[in-house]
């Protein structure tokens, strides 16, 4: 798999722009705590220039059981925004957040919220099923959107790569799509001979994991990897895993597959301990943080491996920084949604330099140029979550996604 970045921190080369909206609430990022009320912030050294700010908006669950995403793209998106606000340069911006509680309603009251508060660029949403509905508010209205996280097709649209809705031509996605993640683990797992019967674990109420199951089933078949067993939950059913765990068992599986949350994953690595079954197991991007679950056996984690962009743990300068400032600001270690949010901001922050656009302009005024900067064939981006991103006009980034495996309470490159 592709190394992590070699840190040279010149690369970024700071650009600013101003903005500014006057700021409406608490600085500093929302912990986890917050209401559904809107957080504005631009902490950090800012230049006192004057000049407006652009408005970023940021939508995600800071409450409920999918706020440990919500809150690390908030974080994340925080920290890129105070270190560009402290350079003091012409690109300035104020970051206002939602709350939507990983509900799809939520998220869209959420999203009137901000525009009622003059966002014009949004970094979000952060889960997949609310940024389906959202994005196609964004498309309605033209703003430009950059999710970090939210990873279905469906959330950018497009019936050539699988979704089925038109093209969301101002959706733009930093994470990787539900497909690519089906595909790739299925060539990992064949290509590095990680196991020979292979059971699956998914949430089949949920268009994250149906989508990456639906792919890796695909990819499975076209490389000769063998699928013994293949079991279900929901959202609802989500708490007694003994009939998935015993039925992956009595097929001999070899490698669990869970492509699914780390919440579920924990309880069904806890029950197939219960039940004395220890196979590999192989996650996607969303195992990550299975290892901060309030009251749960982590060295039951040990050996489990996944793919992501990102590694708390290299040791390269630019990620060393970021984790530093993380654990200083918010005590704890960010994930891959805090890294791709921070990469979100620095991106939009060069699109805003590469295409002119001000920050008196609207929203709808901005959209095509920011389009056409992020398509342009010239662009690229080196970043916490890859080297050389480019994204196509479909939407979806181009960037390579690393092997990881849990060992000794942290992620180790495979």
């Amino acid at each position: 798999m592709a190394s992590m970045l070699n840190g040279n921190m010149s690369r970024r080369y700071f650009v600013k722009v101003l903005g500014a909206a006057g700021a409406i609430g608490a600085t500093g990022a929302l912990a986890a705590c917050g209401s559904s009320s809107s957080s504005s912030s631009s902490t950090g050294s800012d230049s006192g220039s004057g000049a407006a700010k652009f408005k970023l908006g940021h939508i995600g669950p800071l409450t409920g059981a999918a706020a440990i995403y919500g809150n690390a793209t908030q974080n994340g998106a925080q920290i890129a925004v105070d270190e560009i606000n402290a350079e003091g340069g012409d690109i300035q911006f104020d970051l206002i957040s939602e709350d939507d509680e990983h509900d799809p309603e939520k998220s869209v009251n959420a999203y009137h919220n901000l525009m009622d508060q003059g966002m014009q660029i949004l970094v979000g949403t952060t889960t997949t099923t609310p940024c389906v509905a959202v994005s196609t508010e964004t498309n309605n209205d033209r703003v430009f959107e950059l999710t970090p996280s939210a990873s279905s097709v469906n959330v950018i649209g497009g019936e050539d790569i699988g979704a089925d809705n038109p093209r969301k031509d101002n959706v733009f996605q930093m994470c990787f799509t539900d497909p690519n993640q089906g595909t790739a683990s299925a060539k990992y797992i064949s290509e590095q001979q990680l196991g020979s019967k292979i059971a699956i674990i998914y949430n089949n109420a949920d268009a994250y994991s149906t989508g990456i199951y639906n792919k890796f089933t695909d990819e499975a078949k076209d490389l000769g990897l063998e699928i013994v067993s293949t079991s279900t939950f929901t959202d609802d059913s989500a708490t007694d895993f003994s009939v998935q765990v015993g039925d992956a068992k009595s097929s001999g599986a070899d490698l669990v597959f869970l492509p699914i949350y780390y919440q579920p994953a924990s309880l069904i690595l806890t029950e197939a301990n219960k039940q004395g079954f220890a196979p590999k197991f192989f996650g996607v991007d969303g195992m990550d943080g299975i290892l901060t679950v309030e009251g749960f056996d982590t060295s039951l984690a040990e050996g489990v491996m996944l793919l992501t962009p990102f590694n708390a743990d290299a040791d390269d300068d630019l990620t060393k920084s970021f984790v530093s400032k993380y654990k200083d600001q918010y005590g704890d270690t960010p994930n891959q949604f805090a890294a791709d949010a921070y990469d979100c901001v620095y991106v939009i922050k060069e699109l805003i330099e590469n295409s002119g656009v001000t920050a008196d302009q609207a929203a709808a005024d901005m959209c095509d140029a920011l389009i056409a900067a992020i398509t342009d064939s010239g662009y690229s981006h080196d970043g916490l979550t890859g080297e050389g991103m480019t994204w196509k006009d479909t939407g979806e980034v181009s960037k390579d996604p690393k092997g990881m495996i849990i060992e000794n309470g942290a992620y180790v490159g495979m």
